[in-house]
């Protein structure tokens, strides 16, 4: 791997994710000299608007770059939005020339319409995991905060980014330089890639409760199709009416009522995020009928299935 980083910044990029991956290539330079160089690029040459308002001029269009060099796609919501036949002919280009393919927050989208993560590990921000897995099926793609696997190296975005590079400088320049640079960012440990994305169940919901814990994990995973109350109860070997003690007690609901609630909020992330119709959502999503989801979606959002779709926007990270 050269010394040079590119980053193909598409409109609505992650700023956090992107300043994130280059601030710590910056400080390993302060510390080592001329260890890096990093250069931004974009579809049309042109500047291009970040999720958060942000414009941000390019280097350049879709470049040649050298063998070794890294490419990394830095991408926000609506990842797929620019990416075109050129685009995607560029990077199948760039993967035959020996340049290493990143994705950064959901840039492992671009990666994968462009046939690129065959047979690799890839992660991506948690809140579109949901919809990159009903998208690519035949892919692997994790929770980890970053992946390297052999020519391609993804991270979740946001902070993850720093862990990525800091795992990257301890590989070439040895462990002592990535403390050095981690410490310029205060950052109290240098996270490894197998660390959450998000906060821990019990953090999350504010919950100790061991066993409510494993319910709530049990539910997370298992949305399609969703398990009774008693499958749930009888996995942490209690009576059905215990666990509804311990829902009304610590989460002030019933078992019932917040696996829905859950099912719900992968449903809104899955027709922001994808282009799956309303009853393919709904399929995965564990409800069995459209108007079983609308009903339910209406109940807790206000707006029915399809018009959130249409007028609200993808959430940006």
């Amino acid at each position: 791997m050269s010394n040079d980083f590119w980053f193909l910044l598409l409109p609505g990029f992650s700023v956090m994710g992107f300043v994130s991956a280059v601030e710590p290539l910056r400080v390993a330079n302060r510390f080592r000299g001329e260890l890096y160089r990093w250069h931004l690029c974009s579809v049309d040459g042109g500047p291009v608007l970040a999720s958060n308002g942000m414009s941000m001029n390019a280097d350049s269009g879709l470049e040649t770059l050298r063998r070794g060099d890294t490419l990394f796609v830095v991408a926000g919501f609506d990842p797929l939005g620019t990416c075109n036949p050129a685009l995607v002919h560029w990077l199948r280009w760039l993967d035959r020339e020996g340049v290493t393919l990143g994705g950064i927050d959901t840039g492992s989208f671009v990666l994968a319409e462009a046939g690129l993560l065959e047979g690799r590990r890839c992660t991506l921000h948690w809140e579109a995991l949901d919809a990159f897995r009903e998208s690519y099926p035949q892919l692997e793609a994790t929770q980890e905060l970053f992946e390297i696997d052999g020519p391609r190296i993804t991270s979740a975005g946001g902070t993850a980014s720093i862990d990525l590079m800091l795992d990257l400088i301890a590989r070439a320049h040895g462990p002592e330089l990535a403390v050095q640079v981690s410490e310029q960012f205060v950052v109290g440990r240098i996270r490894t890639r197998q660390d959450h994305q998000r906060l821990q169940l019990a953090s999350r919901y504010g919950v100790t409760n061991k066993k409510l814990i494993q319910v709530l994990g049990k539910m997370e995973r298992h949305t399609e199709p969703p398990l009774s109350t008693l499958e749930l109860a009888e996995h942490i070997q209690v009576t059905r009416r215990q666990l509804e003690r311990l829902f009304r007690l610590h989460l002030h609901d019933t078992p019932s009522n917040f696996y829905l609630g859950l099912r719900l909020d992968k449903a809104r992330q899955l027709l922001r995020q994808t282009d799956m119709s309303v009853l393919e959502v709904g399929l995965a999503c564990g409800f069995e009928s459209p108007s079983y989801l609308s009903r339910s979606y209406r109940a807790k959002f206000g707006v029915c299935p399809s018009h959130d779709r249409a007028a609200l926007p993808r959430v940006a990270t």
